[in-house]
């Protein structure tokens, strides 16, 4: 089970990435998307939104208590910063602990993330020592830490891709 929880969400300023935090998350097999910061209905409609109608059960929810989720989390946790050990060089032992604790917490941040994070999580690992994307910093890691399998064949879905090599098609599946 993989757990993705989203620190410090502001409204206004971080809808967009905190969205796409979520979108990433769901395509990448997350099972449960936490946020937390200033309370957003918004965003977690939307995110839900997305799964009525792209498909897939990933679970979806807010807390104020975001400590309690790392704290109470059984399993392995990485907090995604720049300043953490780099992926290239833990990512072999990441994947065996993960295979062997089967459940991962994923901590990504938004404002500046507090110095308990640091000291709380497992690791601290950066895709990269200089300013980025957490968007692109979850997507990396997601991607390595599960060797490459992206997850596809959402159940539920009411639409779906058509892939094609030079134009948008999508399909409504309630029509077949």
């Amino acid at each position: 089970m993989i757990t993705v929880l989203r620190l410090g969400h502001r409204r206004g300023r971080d809808d967009r990435i905190s969205t796409h935090v979520g979108l990433t998350a769901r395509q990448w097999g997350a099972d449960r998307i936490v946020y937390s910061g200033e309370k957003d209905t918004g965003i977690l409609d939307s995110q839900r939104d997305i799964i009525d109608r792209w498909g897939g059960d990933t679970e979806v929810e807010y807390t104020e208590n975001w400590k309690n989720v790392i704290r109470d989390f059984e399993g392995l946790s990485v907090h995604l910063t720049m300043y953490g050990e780099k992926i290239n060089e833990r990512i072999e032992g990441l994947k065996k602990e993960f295979a062997e604790e089967e459940d991962l917490l994923i901590v990504v941040g938004a404002e500046k993330v507090p110095r308990w994070v640091y000291t709380h999580v497992d690791y601290n690992i950066s895709v990269g020592n200089q300013p980025h994307s957490e968007i692109a910093a979850l997507a990396v890691f997601m991607d390595r830490i599960q060797e490459g399998r992206l997850k596809e064949g959402f159940e539920g879905a009411e639409i779906e891709v058509e892939p094609t090599e030079d134009r948008k098609i999508t399909r409504e599946l309630d029509e077949e």
